[in-house]
C-alpha cells in the first residue's frame, strides 16, 4: 500500500457539529432539543453496555433476543416512531448487571425530583 492510499481517518465530533448548527439555525435547535431525552436514553444504554464490558451479541443473549433485535432497540431511541417499553429497558439493564432507575428533573433547573419511598410521593429539592 503506498502512502497515497494509506488509511487516514478523519475525526468527527457530532456534538460539536450540532452545537454549531444550533447556534446558527433556530429551527435545527428546536428539533435537536426535542430529541434530548432520546439521546440521553441511548447514551445510558450504551454506557451501561460499555461499563459491563459486553457486546451487543452478549447483551442480546442475556435478554433472550438476537443481536439484530438488540441493535434495533438501541437505534430506536434516536427515532420518534418507536421507543422500547419499560420492560425491555428493565431487561436490558438486568442483562448489563444493572437496575433501571427513572428520574424526573425540573426542566428549567435540571434539579432531580426524588421519590419518597416510604410515602410514595415525589419530593422537590429547594
Amino acid at each position: 500500500m503506498s502512502d497515497n492510499n494509506a488509511y487516514n481517518p478523519i475525526f468527527f465530533d457530532p456534538s460539536e457539529v450540532a452545537a454549531k448548527k444550533c447556534a446558527t439555525d433556530p429551527e435545527f435547535k428546536v428539533a435537536y432539543d426535542a430529541l434530548e431525552d432520546e439521546f440521553a436514553a441511548l447514551a445510558a444504554l450504551l454506557d451501561a453496555r460499555a461499563h459491563a464490558g459486553l457486546t451487543q451479541a452478549e447483551v442480546a443473549s442475556r435478554m433472550g433476543v438476537s443481536q439484530p433485535v438488540l441493535a434495533r432497540i438501541e437505534s430506536s431511541l434516536g427515532k420518534k416512531d418507536h421507543s422500547p417499553s419499560l420492560n425491555t429497558l428493565r431487561r436490558y439493564a438486568n442483562a448489563c448487571g444493572m437496575k433501571l432507575v427513572i428520574q424526573m428533573v425540573e426542566s428549567n433547573t435540571k434539579k432531580a425530583v426524588k421519590t419518597d419511598q416510604k410515602k410514595g410521593r415525589l419530593t422537590f429539592p429547594t
